[in-house]
């Protein structure tokens, strides 16, 4: 019923003396900061409740601190870190209606 196939593969001659001269040099992302501006339109709650949700280890203490401070200053930075983690962030804010100022390099 079943016929056994046999295949032979050749030996072949591998050099095992390669040489790597090629240096990765990984370097770090570029840290951001992210600025929400004061406007007329998003309330207190609304501006803290987003900082909570969106902003990793964000206190409702300190969500309240930024938001008072985004009102009298007329804005705080409420994020310092990595590029690809404030675009995220940034983008999630914005997305609530937050008035966001653009990213800024550090």
């Amino acid at each position: 019923m079943f016929k056994r196939l046999s295949i032979t593969i050749p030996e072949t001659s591998i050099s095992t003396n390669i040489k790597h001269s090629a240096v990765i040099d990984y370097k770090p992302y570029p840290n951001c900061k992210i600025i929400v501006l004061n406007d007329d339109f998003n309330t207190f709650d609304h501006v803290a409740n987003c900082l909570i949700r969106y902003i990793p280890a964000m206190t409702k203490s300190h969500a309240w601190e930024l938001t008072q401070k985004i009102h009298f200053n007329g804005f705080a930075t409420v994020w310092m870190g990595p590029l690809e983690q404030a675009e995220l962030y940034h983008q999630q804010l914005r997305r609530e209606g937050l008035t966001m100022a653009p990213l800024e390099g550090i």
